[in-house]
C-alpha cells in the first residue's frame, strides 16, 4: 500500500486542491491559503485512489418530486401524445382534472404506494415486405407522467457519465450528429465496420442488470422500487394478463434511459480497449483499421454482452465489412461512393404513401396536406450536407406525382403526364417534393437550396 503525506490528516482539501489549482479550493476558511507542494508525485495518485475508494452515492430523491415537476412531466407526456393504456384514459381525459390527479399521483409517488397498471400490448409490423411483429407496451396516461417524473430525477444523475459517442436519447445528441462521426472516421483512413446488432435488446435485458446498473448510482430506496414496479408491471394483451420477469418494453417512457444506463458500460469498455465506436441506443457501429482489430472487437463485446450484461448478438446482422462495400446505419446506407436512404427507409417511405394514395379516394386538399407531413419528415431527415439522396428523391417524387394522377383519373397510364403536369402538382395543389429539400453549394460556396425543374436537376447530375 503506498504511503500518503501525513499533511491529509491535518488539512481537509478537495481532490482538485490537491492536484494543484488553488481556485477549487475556496471553500471556507481556506480562501486565502494555497494547497501544499507535493513532494513526491505518487501523493497525487495516491491520494485519488484513496478518495476513489469512497463511492458517493444519491440520495432523497423523493424529496426532489415536487408540483412544478409534475406538471413538466405532464406536459413532456402531452407532447409526445401517444394512445390510452389498459384504463382507456386519454391524455384529454386526464388533463381534464388534470391538478387533482397530478395532486394524488405525487403523494403516491413520494410515499411509495404507487403501483403501475400493466401495460397494453400492440404489435406494430417491423417493416413493409416482412411478417415479423414489433410487440409495444403502452403506459397508461398516469404511468406515463411517472415514469418521466423518475427519467428527469435520474437523467442529471446518469447523462454526464454516458460517452461522448453516445447519441441515442440524450439531449444535444441526435442520429446526424452519429452518422457524421462515423464519416469523420472514415475519413481518417479507418475503412473496416464491425456492424453489430443486438438480438431482440429490450425484450431480454435482464432486470437484475438494470437495477444493479442503477444502484450503483442511487440510493433512494424508494425511487429504486418504483423503477422495478415499473418494470415488472406485466402487460395485457386481448385480456389477458402476462407478467414480466425479463425486458424493458418499447414504448415505455424511462426505456430509452435504462437502455444507455446499461449500454454505457459497453462503451467504456470498447473505450478503454482503444476501438473507435458509435451508438444510437442499441445501434452502434465500430470502426476499425483492419479485419484483425474487428475481429478482436468482436470478441470483446461478445464478452461484454454475454458475460456481464447476458445479452447477445444477432448471428444474422452482425456481419464484418468495409466502407467501400457499404452498410446499412440509422436509416442511411453509408459507403464511400454514397450516403443514401437505405432500401428498408425507401420501402417504408413508400408504404406510408400508398396507403394515403389509394386509388378508390378522391384527391383533395386534405391528401395533399398528409402527404405534406410525410415528405417533409422525410426529407428532413435525410436531406443533409453529407447525404447523396437526390437521385433517389427525384425517382420518389416522379413515383408520388404517379400515384397521385392514378388517384384522380382512376387509372394508371403514362399518357396522363401530359393532362396533369408537374406545374398542376406544385402550383394547383401545393405538394412539396422531397427534392426541393435538398441543398447545393453555389460559387460564392454558399448553400442554397434546390429548384427542381422539368426533369433533369437544376445543377446537372443528381447527386
Amino acid at each position: 500500500m503506498r504511503e500518503v503525506s501525513s499533511l491529509v490528516k491535518t488539512q481537509n482539501w478537495s481532490a482538485r486542491a490537491l492536484a494543484g489549482n488553488p481556485r477549487d479550493s475556496r471553500d471556507g476558511g481556506d480562501a486565502k491559503q494555497r494547497p501544499p507542494k507535493l513532494a513526491r508525485p505518487n501523493f497525487v495518485i495516491a491520494t485519488c485512489d484513496r478518495l476513489a475508494m469512497k463511492k458517493i452515492k444519491v440520495h432523497s430523491l423523493t424529496g426532489r418530486i415536487t408540483p412544478r415537476l409534475m406538471r413538466q412531466a405532464f406536459q413532456a407526456v402531452k407532447r409526445n401524445r401517444g394512445a390510452a393504456g389498459v384504463d382507456k384514459v386519454s391524455i384529454a381525459m386526464f388533463a381534464a382534472n388534470l391538478e387533482d390527479n397530478l395532486t394524488a399521483l405525487m403523494r403516491e409517488l413520494k410515499t411509495g404506494t404507487f403501483k403501475p397498471l400493466p401495460l397494453r400490448r400492440v404489435h406494430i409490423p417491423k417493416g413493409p415486405g416482412t411478417t415479423k411483429l414489433r410487440p409495444l407496451g403502452i403506459p397508461v396516461v398516469r404511468d406515463r407522467v411517472a415514469q418521466e417524473v423518475i427519467r428527469r430525477l435520474l437523467a442529471p444523475i446518469f447523462e454526464p457519465q454516458f460517452h461522448e459517442h453516445s447519441y441515442g436519447f440524450i439531449p444535444g445528441r441526435n442520429c446526424h450528429q452519429a452518422i457524421e462521426r462515423v464519416l469523420e472516421l472514415h475519413r481518417q483512413g479507418h475503412r473496416v465496420v464491425l456492424d453489430a446488432d443486438i438480438q431482440g435488446f429490450f425484450d431480454n435485458l435482464s432486470h437484475r442488470v438494470i437495477l444493479a446498473a442503477v444502484r450503483a448510482e442511487v440510493a433512494d430506496g424508494n425511487l429504486l422500487d418504483l423503477v422495478e414496479r415499473f418494470l415488472t408491471a406485466g402487460v395485457m394483451e386481448d385480456g389477458v394478463f402476462t407478467p414480466t420477469t425479463i425486458g424493458t418494453p418499447q414504448g415505455g417512457v424511462i426505456s430509452p434511459l435504462l437502455a444507455n444506463i446499461v449500454l454505457n458500460r459497453l462503451d467504456w469498455q470498447l473505450h478503454a480497449a482503444g476501438y473507435r465506436f458509435v451508438r444510437y441506443a442499441d445501434d452502434f457501429v465500430v470502426i476499425c483499421q483492419d479485419r484483425t482489430q474487428a475481429q478482436e472487437a468482436l470478441v470483446l463485446v461478445k464478452q461484454v454482452l454475454e458475460g456481464e450484461l447476458g445479452l447477445a448478438l444477432s448471428p444474422e446482422k452482425t456481419q464484418t465489412t468495409t466502407y467501400g462495400k457499404g452498410y446499412d446505419f440509422l436509416g442511411f446506407h453509408l459507403s464511400s461512393r454514397s450516403r443514401r436512404m437505405r432500401t428498408k427507409s425507401v420501402q417504408k417511405f413508400k408504404a406510408k404513401v400508398r396507403e394515403m394514395t389509394e386509388r378508390h379516394r378522391n384527391l383533395d386538399q386534405r391528401v395533399i396536406g398528409k402527404l405534406n407531413q410525410v415528405i417533409r419528415g422525410t426529407a428532413n431527415y435525410f436531406a443533409t450536407r453529407f447525404s447523396t439522396c437526390r437521385w433517389t428523391f427525384q425517382k420518389l417524387d416522379s413515383w408520388i406525382r404517379m400515384r397521385l394522377r392514378s388517384m384522380k383519373l382512376k387509372r394508371k397510364n403514362y399518357n396522363d403526364n401530359h393532362k396533369l403536369r408537374i406545374g398542376y402538382f406544385r402550383r394547383q395543389l401545393g405538394l412539396l417534393t422531397l427534392e426541393e429539400f435538398c441543398t447545393y453549394r453555389d460559387r460564392h460556396g454558399q448553400a442554397r437550396r434546390v429548384i427542381p425543374r422539368h426533369g433533369a436537376t437544376s445543377v446537372g447530375v443528381a447527386r
